[in-house]
């Protein structure tokens, strides 16, 4: 089995591409390969407050774009050229995603972890739901190994707060500086809006690497 690392921040539309882009790659190039896809969060906006930052305010404020549709336009243009129907308008506020992010982790130990992921970031743009309610994700996560209780319980855990705090810090000294970030089979790395076709280079790449050290090692 293949494992591959996917370091991502759910409000980021760079990760929603590169998601889909890692699944259809997979799908479609690799059908036959077992891979084993791990989780780890980033937090671009660790002190979002609970009612959210509005983005056309955030893009304003923190990188000087007074219309929104010219940051939107190439993360949608990459999302259409891949078959992901991506309207960032519709989606107005940047939540707080600690709890999000405890829910994916938590996701490992029912084997969920990166359908949860997908379902998170899919409720969150193209649904354009509050993914810092505990209501709204306890919905989500009790389709994928929850009972609703147990999840909305994660979601309002400081602990578990303090857990994904933690996982981001390893992130940040594991290097990660972008999102997305990929690493697969442990030593082949590529990071942000990387095309279908670099996906599954890295991914030849890496199981060409495993299959060498079987040879080699009998």
């Amino acid at each position: 089995m293949l494992r591959i690392d996917l370091y991502t921040e759910i409000t980021c539309p760079w990760c929603i591409v590169g998601q889909h882009r890692l699944d259809k790659v997979l799908a479609e190039r690799f059908p036959e390969l077992l891979v084993g896809i791990h989780h780890h969060p980033v937090l671009l906006l660790p002190d979002a407050p609970a009612s959210g930052l509005y983005i056309p305010d955030l893009l304003r404020i923190r990188y000087g774009i007074t219309d929104p549709k010219v940051a939107f336009a190439r993360p949608e243009a990459e999302a259409r050229a891949s078959g992901l129907s991506l309207d960032l308008g519709r989606q107005r506020m940047a939540y707080p995603t600690q709890a999000a992010h405890a829910l994916i982790l938590a996701a490992r130990e029912h084997g969920t972890q990166h359908r949860l992921a997908v379902a998170i970031t899919n409720a969150y743009f193209l649904d354009a739901k509050n993914i810092g309610s505990a209501d709204v994700l306890a919905d989500i996560a009790s389709g994928h190994g929850f009972e609703y209780a147990e999840a909305r319980a994660i979601a309002l855990d400081p602990a578990e707060y303090r857990r994904v705090e933690q996982e981001a810090a390893n992130s940040a000294a594991a290097g990660v500086r972008s999102v997305p970030h990929f690493v697969f089979g442990g030593r082949i790395a590529i990071n942000g809006g990387r095309s279908e076709d670099e996906i599954a280079s890295s991914l030849q790449e890496a199981t060409r690497f495993i299959a060498s050290n079987r040879v080699e090692h009998g």
